[in-house]
């Protein structure tokens, strides 16, 4: 057992309390958040979240690029193939994976309408996945499709309702023909 005072060498115990206020946020929403409700998620004294985290915005930041990280855009292999096919394909297989994540991941990625902190976070991310579709259109229709992806997205989330690829595919695609 360690001599009072002095500090246990934990490597690991950012990244525990940022898994853990990934948990908390999954399981009570941005507003059951706190530092004693991650402390304790992540097994750790409440001074070691202040400690790496002074506010609990600077913990949401480094959640949300945390869940930017995790998101891998799978995007054809060569232009020249349906981007509109493979985009619907991929928004099905990122909604069907697991639902749950995808509804975190969204409110971290909303939580920055009340969050100014966490809007450059969210604006990195969706220049990321624009640069990214941009090699297969121009950088105005890769934004508007990822405007358009993550109005997909809310809406099955929000309602409820089945993820209709054929739908999205079409949606996509008329945005691309538009370009």
């Amino acid at each position: 057992m360690a001599a009072a005072g002095v500090r246990r060498y934990d490597p690991e115990r950012r990244q525990r309390i940022i898994d853990a206020a990934i948990r908390v946020v999954g399981a009570k929403g941005i507003a059951g958040l706190s530092h004693r409700s991650v402390a304790a998620e992540a097994d750790v004294p409440l001074g070691s979240t202040t400690y790496h985290f002074k506010t609990l915005d600077d913990l949401l930041v480094a959640a949300l690029r945390q869940a930017n990280e995790a998101f891998v855009v799978t995007l054809p292999a060569a232009p020249g193939e349906d981007l509109a096919e493979s985009l619907a394909r991929l928004l099905g297989e990122l909604l069907a994976a697991d639902r749950g994540r995808a509804e975190l991941e969204y409110e971290l990625y909303l939580a920055a309408l009340r969050r100014p902190a966490l809007r450059p976070v969210a604006a990195e991310w969706c220049e990321a996945v624009a640069v990214a579709l941009a090699r297969w259109t121009d950088a105005v229709t890769a934004r508007a499709l990822v405007a358009v992806m993550d109005g997909i997205c809310l809406q099955v989330l929000l309602t409820d309702a089945e993820y209709d690829e054929s739908y999205a595919r079409d949606i996509l695609g008329r945005v691309l023909r538009g370009a």
